[in-house]
């Protein structure tokens, strides 16, 4: 019995000292959710204005471009994967991989070739394992990521988006991250970025019914103003996206390591009592040892005396 009572110390010890990894781990992740939720409340209304703004451009200007022209029989998009570069999260990275499979899917059902880019370790290892082809990949930033990071990973999107379909280029580009809702619900979305949807909504067309539309003038031309206005709105969608990846990141990990960290003391409770009633047994047999050896010695003596 004593083996036995060593052998529940011993994973006590040893779920004690993953309880405070999994404790301190939260408590991190709780900190950097903060400034998470900081940084996309500030970047969302910049993206939905650079969105708006582009989208008046391209309604107002007949001129074909990349940005808002459809292609008439597309053949590739280019999807664009975002996960994460650790785990300890969860469903997190998991989640986001179903959501792009299901979109690689649907596009390869529409009769599009899919080429696929990949941010955090996570993906890469998923494409990597399964010896699928990834066109590029970014690693190391996905926890607190930046606008040069956004650039970073928009420039082969751009250049691929700009390019004919013939020399390598893409028709359609999408993406597909975890939306970050509140800090119990995550949602994995995809999204096409380009071309851009101009679609008008019934209730936008009932509040312009009466309205006169403005008259658009571009200098120098239409066409450039496009051009200049593509990239950055590629990057401040990519950098929106990134942002609400590195929050709905840090709620995963801070609600699987809290999950854990409950596991953990509920698994030391349970030890506990049966280490609790091992040292029981153990006393309990030592007492009846030490009474059937003072009753032998008792008996003993007295035969001794007769």
């Amino acid at each position: 019995m004593g083996a036995q009572l060593r052998v529940y110390k011993r994973r006590i010890k040893s779920v004690s000292a993953t309880k405070k990894i999994t404790k301190a781990m939260e408590m991190i992740a709780a900190s950097r959710i903060v400034k998470a939720q900081r940084q996309v409340a500030a970047s969302t209304p910049y993206a939905s204005e650079l969105t708006r703004a582009v989208t008046a451009v391209a309604t107002g200007s007949n001129t074909k471009h990349a940005l808002t022209t459809e292609v008439d029989n597309p053949v590739r998009a280019a999807v664009l994967l975002v996960t994460s570069d650790r785990g300890l999260a969860g469903g997190y990275s998991s989640n986001a991989i179903k959501a792009a499979e299901q979109l690689t899917q649907r596009l390869k059902a529409q009769g599009k070739d899919v080429v696929t880019y990949i941010v955090g370790r996570k993906g890469v290892a998923y494409y990597g394992f399964r010896e699928r082809p990834v066109a590029g990949s970014w690693t190391g930033f996905t926890d607190s990521p930046t606008y040069a990071d956004a650039k970073r990973v928009a420039g082969p999107l751009i250049e691929a988006v700009q390019l004919d379909t013939a020399e390598g280029g893409v028709d359609e580009l999408h993406i597909v991250f975890t939306e970050f809702v509140s800090m119990m619900t995550q949602t994995p979305v995809d999204k096409r970025l380009l071309p851009l949807s101009l679609e008008v909504t019934a209730e936008e067309t009932e509040a312009v019914k009466d309205k006169i539309l403005p008259l658009y003038d571009f200098e120098p031309s239409d066409e450039a103003v496009l051009d200049a206005l593509l990239p950055r709105y590629v990057e401040s969608r990519i950098y929106n996206a990134l942002l609400q990846a590195a929050a709905s990141e840090h709620a995963a990990r801070r609600r699987a390591m809290k999950s854990a960290t409950d596991n953990a003391e509920e698994l030391i409770k349970s030890l506990t009592r049966l280490a609790n009633a091992a040292r029981q047994a153990d006393i309990t047999q030592e007492i009846s040892e030490i009474v059937g050896g003072a009753s032998a010695l008792a008996d003993a003596t007295a035969g001794s005396d007769r």
